[in-house]
């Protein structure tokens, strides 16, 4: 592609790192900036630095707050005593769009996958087994993907939490096997969590 200004293409070359994001989406999304008022621009661009310079990651469970602890976290209203193990940021955000869950969240960082050379050691497991221990949790629902990782990972952690004295259990199978769980459809998503099931393996 040819660019008739060096920075144009400097910000095509930085846009496009977006996922998903190609030369061409890029090139449209720098032809929409030119086209905008300079406050605009730079109350972006401010909030993009601010994103990146002061969210925080809660102490607790893991997930992205403006605080030490994350506002499911300090919320009185919510099961301090149930923990939803889920991959990543989006599923806490999918599961919460449901309104069906009420407890709190453990971000795990990913999920056990030896082919991508990610082990236990490199996920959040025994930061979790800490919350156990300490935090009187009563149950722990794994909502991971229905993926080979996925059951890798609650298989590896049922191992690692059966001696804690909690309840284990697992979303139910409305989702897809095989599906991620960022993907799946609100209704669908939150009816798995209301009808969790005792994990067995």
């Amino acid at each position: 592609m040819n660019y008739p200004s060096h920075l144009i293409e400097e910000a095509v070359n930085e846009l496009s790192k977006f996922p998903g994001i190609g030369k061409k989406s890029a090139m449209r999304m720098v032809l929409f900036l030119l086209k905008q008022k300079e406050p605009d621009v730079l109350k972006m661009s401010d909030a993009i630095f601010r994103l990146r310079t002061l969210v925080q990651y809660c102490s607790r469970c893991g997930n992205v707050s403006d605080t030490a602890l994350c506002n499911i976290c300090n919320n009185p209203k919510r099961n301090q005593q149930l923990i939803c193990v889920v991959e990543d940021l989006r599923d806490v955000i999918a599961i919460e769009n449901t309104g069906q869950f009420t407890g709190t969240y453990h971000i795990l960082g990913g999920l056990i996958s030896p082919a991508n050379g990610i082990g236990p050691d490199n996920l959040f497991i025994n930061k979790l087994i800490e919350r156990i221990r300490t935090e009187g949790t009563t149950e722990v629902i794994m909502a991971l993907s229905a993926t080979m990782e996925g059951d890798t990972t609650v298989f590896y952690l049922s191992k690692k939490l059966r001696d804690l004295g909690v309840t284990l259990t697992t979303i139910s199978r409305g989702i897809a096997i095989g599906g991620e769980l960022e993907y799946a459809d609100e209704i669908t998503l939150g009816r798995s969590i209301a009808l969790r099931v005792p994990y067995q393996h």
